[in-house]
């Protein structure tokens, strides 16, 4: 038995080497190239020998602040107004600029602010882009992942039933995901495009020319949704499939004593069908946060960060610093953080998704 169990374990990593080896060659392997470069002030071309800087990109990267301003006044000690009657405040350059009573903040820009009465809480750090793109990041996971998987599940439940010509319908869903995200990024540009595209004239047409139409990626306040709308769509039917695959593993006597006991349609998916669909959950929730960290091609063919840096994200920043501003160690740095907070989000994941 030994013997056996001996050569079976030999055999079992025999197979698994391959796969071990081609992860360590492209994934554990840059990663900590990645790091050692990110400790470094190397630069893609340049005259200058590389040298070690330990942590300083990361403190000039994550360097975050909050200062209180409050407003100026004249000589009577009266709060000064412009001309919209608004209270005037001094320029955040003035407190981040030579000044030795704010040494920490010495650099920095504002990023937003917020009031508390007539102080203005400004928020400044070192790199305000990659604070932008982390939270662009960060909203389109939250919002990317459960309306995508919940729309991606409905999906599948509406095409699993046998009926005539369903096999169409699975098609059709798909095939968004087998078309190429540039071409799909460049059809949906042109679905936004603000002059004459498909979606203004639509909702122009079903409001009789009341809507005035838009320029969807060109609006800091739009740019984002649009894109987040277009990802949803292309990708869904990808999940889809995974549900459908989960769905099609459930039993078919459970549902036939759901029915003999009178269950509804609802009591049929919560006691039947979403126990049954635990693994492929937390497979589709781990599978979506993944792709939703590594958005990049839509946000290069469609807004290429922005306007006013509002779709830019994490990856998109690490390939603009590494190769377009030739600033290798800053989009490694940039790299080794969205590394370590994916691999965190999916340990947290997989703990609350654990079994019970």
């Amino acid at each position: 038995m030994a013997s056996k169990l001996t050569t079976s374990n030999r055999s079992g990593w025999l197979f698994a080497f391959p796969g071990f080896g081609l992860i360590t060659l492209f994934i554990v392997v840059p990663f900590f190239f990645a790091f050692w470069l990110s400790l470094t002030n190397q630069r893609l071309i340049s005259p200058n020998p590389t040298e070690f800087v330990g942590l300083s990109n990361y403190e000039r990267l994550l360097s975050i602040g909050v200062i209180d301003i409050d407003p100026e006044q004249d000589d009577n000690g009266n709060l000064l107004r412009d001309d919209n009657g608004d209270l005037v405040y001094p320029r955040v350059r003035t407190f981040t600029r030579n000044n030795p009573n704010f040494a920490g903040y010495e650099g920095m820009r504002e990023w937003f602010r917020w009031y508390s009465g007539d102080t203005a809480k400004v928020v400044v750090a070192t790199d305000v882009v990659f604070w932008k793109s982390l939270t662009n990041t960060l909203m389109f996971v939250l919002i990317v992942a459960p309306v995508q998987g919940g729309l991606a599940l409905c999906l599948a439940l509406l095409i699993n039933q046998r009926l005539r010509g369903i096999n169409i319908y699975r098609a059709i869903y798909f095939m968004p995901v087998v078309v190429s995200i540039v071409v799909v990024s460049l059809l949906w540009r042109f679905i936004y495009d603000g002059n004459d595209g498909l979606l203004n004239n639509i909702l122009s047409a079903l409001s009789f020319g009341m809507f005035e139409g838009r320029d969807w990626l060109g609006n800091p306040n739009t740019a984002l949704g649009s894109i987040i709308g277009m990802s949803i769509w292309q990708a869904v039917g990808f999940h889809m499939v995974i549900w459908l695959a989960g769905l099609q593993t459930i039993s078919p006597t459970l549902y036939e004593a759901a029915s003999i006991e009178g269950a509804s349609k609802w009591q049929t998916f919560r006691y039947v069908t979403w126990p049954g669909l635990r693994n492929t959950a937390i497979l589709v929730l781990i599978v979506i946060t993944m792709q939703a960290f590594a958005l990049f091609a839509q946000i290069d063919v469609m807004t290429n960060g922005g306007p006013l840096d509002s779709t830019t994200t994490l990856v998109f920043q690490a390939v603009e610093r590494g190769y377009g501003k030739q600033d290798i160690s800053g989009g490694a740095t940039i790299s080794v953080v969205l590394f370590l907070m994916v691999l965190t989000i999916s340990m947290i994941q997989r703990y609350l998704t654990r079994e019970k």
